[in-house]
């Protein structure tokens, strides 16, 4: 999966970058069945042709939840918590049977709710036969540990104006004017991180971080590592495993989280909404994740429950976040089949969680949208990069159509070039970071401004992406990418547009405010 930062441009999962799958085992495969079931990914059935054990899987069960009546109730607190009771109950229900079964199999597995899923960490390819074969299972697709690539800062001479300590970046996109014209800064929505951790206590974030209340920190709701063993077999990672105080063993999350919040109070205003507060989830071993791992994130946001707890039964919807960020995607070359995280995203939409996905840093050519959740264009809210100094296209941005279903992306285009946040250490990136890892944050932060200064548009998906959508600043190009031409908007270049995070606001509040 890629980090979407452009010295990252080189790589792939978690922060877009390029990566490989490798042979965990080493091992000659046993012969895996002579037909394979067509619930079998293609990925999954190539690594039961060269892998005899210890092959991790994904199992989605063929029972689904049904939240639709989500969209029926006002309050986004009573939806969170209508959509996980929903979730839980499908889960036991219809997985009871085939855990009895990996129980009596004696194979590692831990069941997720969300997505109603079952990972299976050690299974075999007859293994994977058998339940495959199973009336209750939909599908089994790969689980693969994909090495990445870190982003790499641009080596060039990093000179930017801050005005009142403000990053141009920020004052670009109209941040800085929405604080002083509307007084708002985010007050009241809790963004949430999924990357490779976050340093909590640095002077741009603690202010900010939920699970500080200026005295002490409690970190049980508004932290969880879903690196709970070694996922990197390469290398161990500087945090630890299963650690229950925030840690970034690579400083990505960091960064993202301090574009959508930062601030030190002093010189250092770094991000779009400083107002707001921050949770974070890391889904990454020292660059190295997996689809299990970002699912377990998501899950963690639907409801947050302590590190060591049980999701199912501890999990607390009324402290879910409002907007989540995604700088990471996984495409079919890293053995996803592009469909792991479809439900995922729809049960968050019925809970009121935005899900805010960077597009990816495959650019400049055609068709380039290609990782998950990104290439999810209707349930998620993707975002390309542009330089915001010329207002130029990225050409590392991925460009669309997407290669899921073939619609327009992305949706908007935000900064995404030399973008200067917090890095770990106290310290901030000496140089930019480039990549779409960079320019989606910039949305989260405009997304928590829009809901701070609209309550009654909180948690309202399709009526955000609109106002999104139709206050960017429209910019067409030479490029034609599929059938729609540059000169069109939206086109597969820039989407509807650059962010335009005043307008935006002004016309949130014009159409919910009070």
């Amino acid at each position: 999966m890629n980090s979407f930062a452009k010295g990252l441009v080189t790589a792939t999962i978690s922060v877009f970058c390029m990566a490989s799958l490798t042979n965990a085992t080493g091992a000659k495969a046993a012969t895996a069945p002579t037909t394979l079931s067509p619930k079998i990914s293609p990925a999954l059935a190539k690594q039961m042709q060269t892998e005899a054990r210890s092959i991790p899987a994904l199992v989605y069960m063929l029972e689904q939840a049904n939240v639709e009546k989500a969209y029926e109730i006002e309050s986004k607190v009573e939806r969170g918590q209508y959509v996980f009771r929903t979730l839980v109950a499908t889960a036991r229900k219809s997985q009871r049977g085939l855990i009895a079964y990996l129980k009596a199999h004696k194979l590692e597995y831990k069941s997720y709710y969300l997505g109603n899923a079952v990972a299976i960490f050690n299974a075999t390819p007859e293994i994977i036969g058998e339940v495959a074969a199973r009336p209750d299972v939909q599908r089994v697709v790969a689980d693969p540990k994909i090495r990445a690539k870190m982003p790499a800062t641009d080596r060039r001479e990093f000179v930017e104006p801050k005005p009142d300590g403000v990053g141009e970046n920020i004052v670009k996109i109209g941040a800085e004017r929405v604080w002083n014209e509307f007084a708002t800064r985010g007050a009241g929505i809790v963004i949430a991180g999924q990357d490779t951790g976050v340093q909590w206590d640095h002077p741009a974030l603690k202010n900010q971080y939920r699970g500080w209340n200026g005295k002490t920190a409690d970190h049980t709701y508004s932290w969880h590592d879903a690196i709970e063993k070694p996922v990197n077999t390469d290398k161990a990672n500087t945090c630890g495993y299963n650690v229950k105080v925030p840690c970034d063993d690579n400083s990505h999350g960091t960064h993202t989280v301090g574009t959508v919040v930062g601030d030190d109070g002093g010189a250092n205003k770094i991000g779009v909404a400083p107002g707001a507060k921050w949770i974070a989830c890391r889904n990454m071993d020292a660059g190295t994740g997996a689809p299990h791992t970002y699912l377990e994130c998501f899950e963690f946001f639907l409801a947050p429950y302590p590190q060591g707890g049980n999701a199912a039964t501890d999990g607390k919807p009324e402290l879910a976040p409002h907007v989540i960020n995604n700088s990471w995607g996984c495409d079919h070359n890293e053995g996803c089949d592009g469909s792991e995280f479809l439900g995922v995203l729809k049960s968050l939409e019925a809970a009121g969680i935005m899900v805010v996905a960077s597009a990816g840093n495959s650019g400049p050519s055609c068709g380039t949208i290609e990782a998950a959740p990104a290439h999810h264009t209707e349930e998620t809210l993707s975002v390309g990069a542009h330089d915001h100094r010329s207002d130029k296209i990225a050409g590392f941005s991925s460009r669309g159509p997407s290669v899921f279903d073939n619609s327009i992306g992305p949706d908007v285009t935000a900064p995404g070039v030399d973008v200067r946040s917090c890095t770990p250490g106290n310290g901030y990136a000496s140089f930019g970071w480039s990549g779409t890892s960079m320019a989606g944050p910039h949305v989260v932060g405009q997304i928590a401004l829009m809901w701070s200064a609209a309550p009654a548009l909180t948690g309202k998906i399709p009526e955000t992406v609109e106002l999104v959508r139709a206050t960017a600043q429209p910019k067409t190009t030479t490029e034609t990418c599929g059938k729609v031409p540059g000169t069109a908007v939206p086109n597969n270049t820039f989407g509807y547009g650059t962010i335009n995070v005043y307008e935006s606001v002004k016309a949130a509040k014009a159409k919910f405010g009070e």
